[in-house]
């Protein structure tokens, strides 16, 4: 066992454990962070101006590059070489992971949407599923603490869905598109308001980081710090304080537990030689994604605790969710010839169509409990790997048809609240063993009626938006069935060590502290009680800034030994 004294024991470097340990290192904590996939600095490593003509397949997507060549994400993906998971029969799950430091900020989608006090007590509003352990008005200073720290461009709407920032923290958004603009006024029409999206791009230099300037990739990574990555941000500022250690290609197996069955090590199988090491840990906090927490818990089983750690109640790896996705393109013939000109902007929509249903489940109009959103893709893109398949012919005529139809097409991308059913958990598939001898996570699936009648409302409101802007669409619907995305695709799973007001029912309290074990701490989406439609980054780091917060006064008080 190493002897290097660390305060705190940080598994994970992604938004949550990366804002723990920014969080513990500036309250004067000594951390140790253990990521269990390699080194990565996105400022020698981003390939921010590549064109997709200097790459294999104009950059399109294959089995070891799901999100095309140029996807920051390095040594991960659906699958990870060497590292399975299984599924039950009828299951179908895809578990995304990224194996670098940093992991999922690396390429995440920078939607920086705060939950609403509709979002935080679901179940006393309908009945399904849990409700979180405190209200927003708790939870919201921290919110403009970490928009403030992040960097998040948008604006205060008023909106029911969408809570106000505190004056001055959000950064000016960029101006929207011609096509959402369209969007926007069709929507309208049907009562549904359209807003400028919140994201984790700095429209304005911050620290040492600088201003977008609208001309590459998000998902390729950011070398100007501009889109929020934990490599840009949060982990070089821990390290700053000179009290952050970072240990990568250190693959998590278990926490070790005292004849107390309380935390007292972690272990880890170094990738590089394959060898187990033992470090000590006074607090273990875990931050490794949902899956991975609850796969460490389950897997450091113990005489103290032989359902696994923090699993006296039997909920660790229950209550899987991921948000429900769908999407619905057309051709705009208003949008067809219009004069080509530069509206890239920063690389998703400048504006969405927040939720705008909670009147309406009130009155009991909807067959389905929880909200969705729709995100729009349209605008000049630069062109990839995809030939429309009706442009057809040679030379001058070929070319005037593809300008005359290029930047007429808008996609609708839904994304919605599942509620918590039985079918859906993961647990340890004993059978089966990673390349480093650790037992793998088992996928059980199976979306109820709740997310498809969702998905079936969706469908419905994009064909009628899509008719109000003069498309040609089908009146006809998609099943829902095929039409919603995989569980897992959305890589929005959260839920299996969730946080509660009982340990009868929950894995930790609201301070992500386990029931069962007072100084270990689930820093991740693991603990989120709920999984409202929103993306679930901003929450996760901000729920980690408040309850590391916490941990530190603890520590400070010698309430945590």
């Amino acid at each position: 066992m190493s002897d290097q004294a660390y305060d705190v024991v940080v598994v994970g470097s992604g938004a949550g454990g990366a804002m723990a340990a920014h969080t513990l290192t500036k309250l004067g904590k000594r951390v140790l962070m253990l990521e269990a996939g390699r080194d990565y600095d996105p400022v020698t490593e981003t390939p921010m101006f590549n064109s997709p003509a200097d790459a294999p397949l104009r950059g399109a997507p294959t089995p070891d590059k799901n999100f095309g060549y140029y996807d920051a994400t390095v040594d991960g993906g659906w699958e990870v070489p060497g590292e399975p998971y299984t599924m039950a029969d009828n299951t179908e799950f895809k578990w995304w992971r990224a194996r670098m430091l940093g992991g999922r900020t690396n390429h995440w989608g920078r939607y920086s949407l705060r939950f609403s006090h509709h979002d935080f007590k679901g179940f006393s509003r309908d009945g399904f599923g849990a409700d979180w352990p405190f209200e927003y008005d708790e939870l919201a200073p921290w919110y403009d603490r970490t928009e403030e720290l992040v960097g998040v461009c948008g604006t205060n709407t008023g909106l029911d869905d969408m809570p106000d920032s505190s004056p001055d923290i959000l950064m000016p958004p960029p101006k929207p598109r011609v096509p959402e603009l369209l969007v926007a006024a069709a929507a309208g029409k049907l009562g549904i308001p359209a807003a400028p999206m919140h994201r984790a791009i700095l429209t304005r230099p911050k620290d040492d980081r600088a201003a977008c300037f609208w001309a590459t990739q998000c998902g390729r990574g950011c070398s100007i710090g501009a889109a929020f990555q934990t490599t840009t941000s949060l982990i070089p500022m821990a390290k700053a304080t000179g009290l952050l250690t970072v240990q990568t290609d250190a693959m998590v197996r278990s926490v070790e537990v005292d004849a107390q069955g309380r935390a007292e090590a972690v272990t880890y199988i170094d990738r590089k030689t394959g060898a187990p090491r033992t470090v000590a840990a006074p607090v273990v906090v875990l931050a490794a994604s949902a899956c991975e927490s609850a796969r460490i818990l389950l897997n450091s089983k113990s005489e103290q605790h032989p359902q696994g750690l923090a699993n006296r109640s039997g909920q660790v790896g229950r209550n899987l969710m991921d948000s429900t996705g769908a999407n619905m393109s057309a051709v705009i013939p208003a949008l067809k010839g219009r004069p080509i000109y530069n509206e890239d902007g920063h690389t998703a929509n400048h504006l969405f169509l927040p939720w705008w249903g909670h009147d309406m489940q009130a009155r009991g109009e909807l067959d389905f409990a929880r909200g969705y959103h729709f995100e729009m893709s349209t605008g000049f893109k630069p062109p990839g790997g995809y030939y429309p398949e009706k442009l057809q012919g040679y030379g001058v005529e070929m070319k005037r048809r593809a300008r005359f139809d290029y930047g007429s097409q808008i996609s609708l991308a839904l994304r919605g609240e599942m509620v918590p059913n039985a079918d859906c958990y993961m647990e340890i598939d004993d059978a089966v063993t990673d390349r480093w001898g650790i037992p793998v996570a088992k996928f059980h699936w199976k979306w109820s009626e709740q997310e498809l009648n969702q998905v079936r409302h969706g469908l419905a409101t994009a064909r009628d938006i899509f008719k109000l802007l003069g498309a040609d669409v089908p009146d006809e619907l998609p099943d829902p069935a095929e039409a919603i995305k995989k569980g897992g695709e959305i890589i929005h799973e959260v839920g299996t060590t969730r946080m509660g007001t009982s340990p009868k029912d929950s894995v930790t309290n609201q301070w992500g502290q386990a029931w069962d074990c007072d100084n270990l701490f689930v820093m991740d989406g693991g603990v989120f009680a709920s999984n409202p439609h929103k993306n679930c980054t901003l929450t996760i780091m901000t729920l980690t800034m408040r309850n590391a917060s916490w941990l530190a006064e603890q520590l400070n008080k010698g309430a945590i030994a």
